[in-house]
């Protein structure tokens, strides 16, 4: 029998809360445009990343109750009622968090948990719907979440409209990254009757899917940036791209030839390496600005 501290342990591993730098590039991404607020954005930082993100992450571990590998935890514990109430406190330090930050923000905040929360629920789960499930995530994690740190960080409501078009392209990075962060899952989706947008797609498919939306998402930042007289940031961007397009296809290639390689460790890779160079290349882009 588990003693109470390894219980309580065990729920904060469901946490995830390393997998929430996998959604750092539209923290950092927000951030370019505006004129910041340090201290609004590294509060908006730390309700996101350390306790928003994993509420949410907690809250579809104790529906789910994976005991395959699932998102940063290749052995997922059992779930208890521990993690309930460790989810139920992370929604509480958010949500008091955003109100530090301001009221926009904390409507926001507060809107967001209850999408996931939507997404995951047994009675209503957006998960189990491949198209609508997949809608709600990207928009949410993209969009709202950028304009929700732009409204929390410093930016006026006014201006939060003539950056539309780069929340948009968060939500395109969201949605060709999305179903391969479900890739590996299909068998452990099945068992809980989830036809997620990757398993509608296809191991191939969602290859094919993220390659395409990723290039939509790429000549519309280019685009924009080009229009906004930011030549610098499209070599940025670009550059930190090639590492990721290697391993991209290296995967792709491998998986053509027929070898075992849809696996947790290779969609873990994928994320954090896409995830770390787009935010090494965002906070580049800030430091430019700020210089």
């Amino acid at each position: 029998m588990m003693t109470k501290s390894a219980l309580w342990l065990n729920a904060i591993h469901h946490l995830r809360i390393p997998f929430s730098i996998f959604l750092m590039p539209v923290y950092w991404f927000a951030l370019i445009p505006i004129e910041v607020d340090v201290y609004r954005a590294v509060m908006v930082f730390i309700a996101l990343h350390i306790f928003i993100y994993p509420a949410s992450n907690g809250y579809n571990s104790y529906f789910d109750r994976d005991v395959e590998s699932i998102g940063g935890l290749k052995h997922p514990p059992e779930v208890t009622r521990e993690l309930w109430y460790v989810v139920l406190a992370f929604d509480l330090f958010s949500l008091l968090i955003a109100l530090m930050v301001n009221l926009p923000f904390a409507v926001m905040a507060l809107i967001y948990l209850l999408v996931s929360k939507a997404y995951s629920y047994e009675k209503i789960r957006l998960k189990k719907y491949p198209v609508f499930g997949a809608i709600t995530v990207v928009v949410f994690q993209g969009f709202f979440t950028y304009i929700a740190v732009q409204a929390g960080a410093g930016e006026s409501a006014r201006l939060l409209f003539d950056n539309i078009g780069y929340g948009i392209v968060s939500t395109l990075f969201l949605l060709g990254s999305y179903p391969m962060t479900q890739i590996y899952q299909h068998a452990e989706d099945e068992k809980h009757g989830d036809y997620t947008l990757s398993r509608m797609l296809g191991i191939h498919g969602t290859f094919l899917f993220t390659s395409l939306v990723f290039l939509i998402a790429s000549v519309l930042l280019c685009y924009l940036f080009y229009m906004d007289h930011q030549v610098h940031n499209i070599v940025i961007y670009l550059l930190a791209l090639i590492p990721v397009n290697i391993y991209f296809l290296k995967w792709y290639f491998d998986y053509r030839k027929g070898k075992p390689v849809i696996t947790f460790e290779r969609t873990m890779a994928l994320n954090a390496l896409s995830s770390l160079l787009l935010s090494v290349a965002f906070i580049s882009m800030l430091l430019l600005k700020w210089l």
